[in-house]
C-alpha cells in the first residue's frame, strides 16, 4: 500500500548521522542546504526536529520526504506549519501538501539536487526517469510546499 510506505532509518542514522547534521546546522554550518525541521507532535504536542532538506525551485520552496511517511510528515500535516532553523535564524513555514500528479517536476529537481544522499530511497528511479514514472512513485514521496507565515 502506497499510504503506508516508509523506509526507517537505521542505527547509525537515528544515533550519529541525524544528530551530527542537526547539531552542524543549529551551529550555522548546514550541509549542502540543510535546515532542522520542528513540527509539533500529533499526540504530545512537544516540537520534534529533524534534519531535513529545504529545495527551491522556481521561487517555491518544498519538503520532500524521502523515506515515505515519516513521523515528521504526520505531524505536519496535522500542524499545517513548522519551524525550519538553520544557525541562529529560525522561520516559522505554513505547509500545504501536493498532489501525486504536481509532484513529479518537485522530485526530479529533489533528486537532481540529493540523490547521493537519498537516491537509496527512490528504489532505481532517478532525476532522468519520465514523468510517468515519477508520478509512479509520487505517493510514497509526501511532498510539501512551503511558504513564510
Amino acid at each position: 500500500m502506497a499510504a503506508a510506505h516508509y523506509r526507517a532509518p537505521g542505527r547509525f542514522t537515528r544515533a550519529v548521522m541525524n544528530p551530527l547534521v542537526a547539531g552542524l546546522t543549529r551551529l550555522g554550518l548546514p550541509l549542502a542546504g540543510s535546515a532542522v525541521l520542528g513540527v509539533r507532535g500529533r499526540s504530545s504536542g512537544e516540537v520534534r526536529t529533524k534534519p531535513v532538506n529545504p529545495l527551491r525551485l522556481d521561487g517555491e520552496r518544498y519538503l520532500v520526504a524521502a523515506r515515505g511517511h515519516t513521523q515528521w510528515v504526520r505531524n505536519l500535516r496535522v500542524a499545517g506549519e513548522a519551524e525550519l532553523t538553520v544557525g541562529r535564524r529560525s522561520e516559522t513555514v505554513r505547509a500545504v501538501e501536493l498532489p501525486d500528479d504536481a509532484k513529479a517536476p518537485v522530485l526530479r529537481a529533489y533528486l537532481r539536487a540529493w540523490a547521493w544522499e537519498v537516491g537509496a530511497f527512490f528504489d532505481g528511479v532517478d532525476a532522468d526517469a519520465t514523468d510517468a514514472e515519477l508520478v509512479a512513485i509520487g505517493p510514497r514521496h509526501p511532498v510539501f510546499a512551503i511558504s513564510a507565515r
